[in-house]
């Protein structure tokens, strides 16, 4: 085999150093280089990506909190709007319960006299009806009727006991 050869190995590693010194130099001017801006458009890149990344998250936050601000401060409103509308209605409810119990008094007070002129005419008409239902029972059992004043003595006598 000739690489086993000693005689041999000077030429070999003649080309052997002028072969990795050309790659070493290849890779020094063109290659590493263009890595490199490779590696550096790619941290770039990053970093361009990771502070937008932050910007949003810092406008998402600032969103948030707005969105929180502006649900609280909608929460307050409608709870004030139910609180007025509350007591509105409380009000009315009120001023409408004090008028029903002002006419129903007022009904209640005509009925109460109407009532009471009922009873009177009624009581009138029972003493009336009693003076002649006496004054009809007397003549049948006498055959005579008392005078109407009498009778009516008799039944207002009876009436009060």
């Amino acid at each position: 085999m000739p690489q086993l050869e000693p005689l041999d190995w000077a030429p070999q590693i003649i080309w052997l150093i002028i072969t990795f010194g050309i790659l070493y130099l290849l890779m020094l001017k063109v290659a590493l280089p263009r890595i490199g801006s490779v590696i550096d458009a790619r941290a770039n890149q990053i970093a361009k990506d990771l502070a937008t990344a932050d910007k949003l998250r810092r406008e998402t936050e600032e969103a948030i909190a707005a969105y929180e601000q502006a649900l609280a401060k909608a929460k307050q409103k409608a709870h004030a709007i139910v609180e007025e509308s509350r007591a509105k209605l409380k009000e009315e409810t009120a001023t409408e319960r004090a008028k029903l119990e002002n006419e129903l008094a007022k009904k209640s007070a005509e009925a109460e006299a109407r009532i009471s002129q009922a009873k009177q005419s009624a009581m009138r008409d029972v003493s009336a009806v009693a003076a002649d239902v006496a004054a009809d029972i007397v003549r049948q059992l006498i055959g005579v009727a008392p005078p109407k004043p009498e009778i009516e003595k008799a039944v207002a006598a009876a009436r009060k006991e």
